[in-house]
């Protein structure tokens, strides 16, 4: 039987690739300031990955492409029950200096390293070694 959740969220990891190295940018939270993906509530009428997309417009400034990845999944117990967020990822193509967020939020381009210490949930941090993973096998 499906698991059974309260919430259905997507998240993006926005990745971009520069000189050879891979590059994820991260934002923070509006009220701990941990640094975190863009992620919100699935919107009726887009998918999973078009309402992601949009909050990485809105909470990070980023325009990418329609290519991605799912990464995975994970579990949250937010809002007063348990919130299932699927994750894709992004290449962005463009970074927009006014977004909706822009003054709630800081956003930063980080190496995979970087990102891997820096980011609080496990599962997220596993799904950027694995996006660094697939990228690796792509340019190879």
């Amino acid at each position: 039987m499906a698991e059974e959740f309260d919430f259905t969220q997507s998240a993006i990891i926005p990745y971009n690739i520069k000189d050879g190295e891979l590059q994820i940018l991260l934002i923070t939270s509006i009220r701990k300031k941990k640094w975190i993906v863009p992620k919100g509530f699935i919107e009726f009428n887009l998918s999973a990955f078009e309402s992601a997309k949009k909050e990485a417009f809105e909470e990070a400034g980023v325009i990418g492409t329609n290519e991605t990845i799912e990464l995975g999944s994970f579990t949250i117990k937010k809002y007063g029950g348990r919130t299932n967020i699927v994750v894709y990822s992004m290449e962005v193509e463009k970074i927009k200096d006014d977004y909706p967020e822009k003054n709630l939020r800081k956003r930063k381009w980080y190496t995979v390293e970087e990102a891997v210490d820096i980011v609080s949930i496990p599962e997220v941090v596993e799904m950027i070694e694995t996006l660094a993973v697939e990228i690796k096998a792509s340019q190879s």
